[in-house]
């Protein structure tokens, strides 16, 4: 399989709502838009949808990495995410998710291996189980079941509040970074921030609505019975990846999803945390490839 360019192509997706949901796109299937490249038609496409309050930059090197084996890959932002349009009416549920996930899976026009980091993890499974197996043919979930540990979702909530009203700078983000991912090495500069912060009015902030946490309505990572039995109903392959570190995901939580989902298969990665392809993208990337590339 010869290997391809790293450089996506920005495009546009239309989610539900009539939402425009932007993602990167790495070797579209169409012999006209990069020529000279060959896509593995034998394999399906990738679909890759980040966690609450990250972005499609949120997976480093994956998607290039993914693209050089000669996949059809695609990140996207998730509504109201880095630059995909903000739902006026601030809806931000599962279900809401879903039915973008769901049109943009029509759009890609062929069958597709899901990856998702917590939230994006959270409505992959609904995904795959509304789509079924002919568009959905497996699914990677990054460091989330449905029954999670609630102190660390409200460790990732109470960092999202708590800088809402944005940074006097790209070092004062970089500070709150470090200070919430301690296993994480620090970055020498905090430049790489700016695909995850806009400067608004002398201030930084991050890249995505505001509303996504304060709109006063139902949690949408607390719908537990709704997740696990769609998870419970899957036929496809899956993967459960779990940062060691994670405080969202615990062994106990491991296990009891294994049981509940015996074609679900597991890895751990011992340097990562919650945030896994992010904390040790190499060890995360052929993990990936290997579940994908069978």
């Amino acid at each position: 399989m010869s290997t391809t360019s790293s450089e996506p192509t920005t495009v546009t997706f239309r989610g539900a709502d009539g939402l425009a949901l932007v993602g990167d796109e790495w070797n579209k299937p169409d012999a006209t838009a990069r020529p000279g490249t060959e896509v593995d038609n034998a394999r399906p496409s990738v679909l890759m949808l980040h966690g609450g309050g990250q972005n499609r930059f949120s997976w480093k090197k994956t998607g290039q990495i993914l693209a050089s084996q000669g996949l059809h890959v695609v990140s996207l932002d998730s509504r109201g995410h880095g630059d995909s349009d903000r739902s006026p009416e601030a809806k931000y549920s599962v279900e809401a998710l879903c039915a973008d996930t769901r049109q943009v899976i029509e759009q890609i026009g062929r069958p597709v291996a899901l990856i998702g980091a917590s939230m994006g993890g959270l409505t992959g499974i609904l995904a795959a189980h509304e789509a079924g197996p002919d568009s959905v043919q497996r699914l990677i979930l990054v460091d989330v079941v449905p029954r999670y540990e609630k102190d660390g979702s409200a460790r990732i909530r109470d960092f999202m509040f708590s800088h809402v009203h944005g940074f006097d700078s790209l070092e004062d983000a970089a500070e709150a970074v470090s200070a919430y991912l301690p296993h994480r090495t620090k970055p020498r500069s905090p430049e790489g921030l700016k695909k995850n912060l806009r400067l608004h009015h002398g201030r930084w902030y991050w890249h995505w609505d505001p509303a996504f946490l304060t709109k006063p309505q139902e949690d949408p990572f607390v719908r537990v019975e709704l997740l696990e039995q769609a998870a419970m109903e899957l036929s496809i392959p899956i993967l459960l990846i779990r940062g060691r570190l994670s405080d969202v995901v615990s062994e106990e939580a491991v296990r009891d999803f294994l049981d509940k989902v015996p074609n679900a298969e597991f890895v751990e990665l011992p340097g990562a945390g919650h945030t896994a392809a992010g904390d040790d993208n190499d060890a995360f990337s052929d993990v990936v490839v290997q579940f994908i590339s069978r």
